[in-house]
Order: C-alpha cells, then structure tokens, then sequence
C-alpha cells in the first residue's frame, strides 16, 4: 500500500503543516515577497515571483497542477496573491499562516545571504515612524506640520483595514528592493516539473 500525501483542504496552513507537506509531496513554495526580500532570506527550494509580476501572470501560474503555498513577510501579500491566483481558477492553492516570520520563529530551513536587506513590513515601519516623527518635530516650529504625522496615521489605519500598504508597495519599486528580474517562463517551467 502506499502513502498518499493529504492535502489540506484548507487554504492557510502553519508552519508544521508545511513541513509535513514539503515531505510528503510535490507542493511548489511560491514566495511573493520582492526579489530583495527573497535574496535576503527564503526558504530552500521556494520560488521567487513577486506580487506584482505574480499579477502579470496570474493565468500561466493558475495552471500549474502541484499544490502552491503562497509565502511573503507576513501574509498580507500572499493573501492578495492568493485571491488572483483562485480567481484564475488555481486549486490546491494555500497560505502559510505568519509567512517567514512565523517560519523562521518555528526554526525552519532558510538560506540567508549578509546582504542585511530588511523585510517589507520593517521598511514599512521605519519609513511611516520616520515620516511621523519628522511631522511631529517641525510642528514645533510650523504648527500645521502635525498634520503629515496625522496623514501617515491614517495611511497606516488604512492600510491595515484593507489588508493593503501603499507605502510597501512604492518602497518595493526602489532599487534597493529589486534583483534581476524574475524569469518567469524559468519559474514556470521549474513549477510544473514532475519532481
């Protein structure tokens, strides 16, 4: 008799359940974090397509047969990854729950390089902290200037009722966050090999 993986039917998994999968069977690890992100830190064997190339070929990767677990920082992205990819019609399509926080927390397999990149949500976070705390200092001196700290508030209450971020999503067309572009056609192809 052989063992025959169980696939969740459920589309988050956590960390063990991953793990399980990665053992089990043929699952494809889709990281949808930016080229930067995934150079600085990913799970051995993922795939790297960021969300906005993701967008652009939503339907090609909709027909890869292998289960997909969507990763990013948090799981934000990979929430947004995951309703184009089942509105293109993906089955067998999950979420890992925490993303490579909760992976690495649960001392998981990565490969690191010391390129020292921060994580999306860290650039996040510094950048709206810097903005507010610039806003706040030159209130001192031009009163109106509180009103940038109150707008970058409201960006970020936002942000999280819409589970979107505006602000990751110019901080991941910086430079700094890109690599070479992903070859998708490569991924493609690597995503629907047998093994």
């Amino acid at each position: 008799m052989t063992n025959i993986p169980t696939i969740p039917d459920v589309d988050v998994i956590d960390v063990a359940g991953l793990q399980q999968l990665l053992q089990e069977s043929s699952v494809r690890i889709l990281d949808v974090r930016t080229g930067g992100e995934f150079e600085s830190v990913h799970i051995p064997g993922s795939f790297n397509v960021p969300l906005d190339t993701l967008a652009e070929h939503v339907a090609d990767l909709a027909t890869v047969e292998h289960p997909v677990v969507l990763v990013c920082q948090s799981g934000g992205r990979a929430t947004q990854a995951h309703g184009k990819l089942r509105e293109a019609g993906k089955q067998r399509l999950h979420i890992l729950e925490g993303g490579m926080g909760a992976w690495r927390a649960a001392g998981g397999d990565v490969i690191q390089s010391a390129s020292g990149r921060w994580a999306m949500d860290r650039q996040v976070r510094f950048t709206a902290g810097s903005i507010v705390l610039a806003g706040v200092l030159a209130s001192v001196f031009v009163p109106k200037a509180k009103w940038l700290a109150g707008a970058v508030a409201s960006g970020l209450v936002f942000s999280a009722a819409t589970n979107t971020c505006a602000m990751g999503d110019v901080l991941a067309k910086l430079p700094y966050n890109q690599t070479d572009k992903c070859d998708i056609a490569g991924v493609l192809d690597e995503l629907r090999s047998a093994t």
